[in-house]
């Protein structure tokens, strides 16, 4: 067998016994571009980018996409420097205004919800936004740096309802309603059910409450240009527990123990996590 050939299935070998050995012992063990995106270096396909030019090291040995390594007992290095531990985590409220982009980077230079955040927010920390609102809606977005807790809120199953408050043109009859709050498919895929209420009519528009689990890409404009009522106006009041409230547009504050704690209130118990606990940093 070619040295060359026989080192590196000795290497392989070696990091599959190691990565054996922790999880027999009870340690948790990430993909190597998992574990770079917790430390707020860069994001997951920025990091299999890394892997796959080689710049990534796990204990001197240069990694490959698909490797593991535990955090607590592995050297990882990028380029040579060492991927410092994970931040705190974060968990942020922010008033999205129109016209900002729910991203955490754009090519075009147009302005994201990160810079909206004082800078020792906006860099280092990991923060990416839990869903998304389009750049011509506004209202309530949560920011966050823990992967589990996105999951929890922008998951169907954990039955988070999203509350917005919502102008369209003209005054929707009450077979519109009816059909609405049915659930309109979208792209033939059937649309769940949700919570639909007309609050009243002003001149050539009508202000309407909605309440739904899901949250397909541009649901609600898509589904009131389907039913002839386009949307004039769009605001998020509310995720899960957590209320917009008065906070101004462009402000954020960080989540209260109290909303957390709903929140985790409203997780079947056979998904919440086993192990893992949530800590807010003050």
């Amino acid at each position: 067998m070619d040295f060359r050939i026989g080192s590196a299935l000795a290497v392989r070998a070696g990091r599959a016994v190691a990565a054996a050995g922790r999880q027999s012992g009870g340690m948790a063990i990430e993909r190597l571009q998992k574990l770079m995106a917790a430390a707020g270096f860069c994001s997951r396909r920025r990091g299999e980018w890394l892997l796959r030019q080689g710049r990534v090291r796990c204990n001197g040995i240069v990694a490959s996409l698909g490797d593991r390594a535990d955090p607590d007992r592995d050297r990882i290095e990028i380029d040579g420097r060492p991927l410092q531990a994970p931040p705190r985590t974060l968990i942020l409220l922010l008033h999205k205004p129109r016209g900002v982009l729910c991203s955490c980077h754009d090519p075009h230079g147009r302005p994201t919800v990160l810079d909206l955040l004082p800078p020792e927010l906006r860099r280092g920390q990991g923060l990416h936004p839990v869903g998304r609102l389009d750049a011509d809606s506004h209202g309530a977005l949560l920011l966050s740096n823990d992967g589990a807790l996105t999951l929890r809120f922008t998951h169907p199953r954990y039955g988070h309802r999203r509350r917005y408050q919502v102008w369209v043109q003209g005054l929707p009859d009450a077979a519109t309603l009816a059909r609405w709050r049915a659930g309109v498919p979208l792209d033939d895929h059937p649309s769940q059910p949700l919570q639909l209420q007309l609050l009243r009519h002003d001149g050539q528009a009508s202000l309407l409450e909605l309440a739904m689990v899901e949250g397909r890409n541009r649901q609600i404009r898509r589904t009131a240009a389907l039913l002839g009522h386009p949307v004039l106006d769009l605001q998020r009041l509310a995720i899960g527990p957590v209320e917009l409230g008065d906070l101004p547009a462009g402000r954020w504050r960080r989540l209260q123990p109290a909303e957390l704690m709903a929140q985790d209130a409203a997780v079947p118990p056979t998904d919440r996590p086993r192990t893992r606990s949530i800590t807010i940093q003050p």
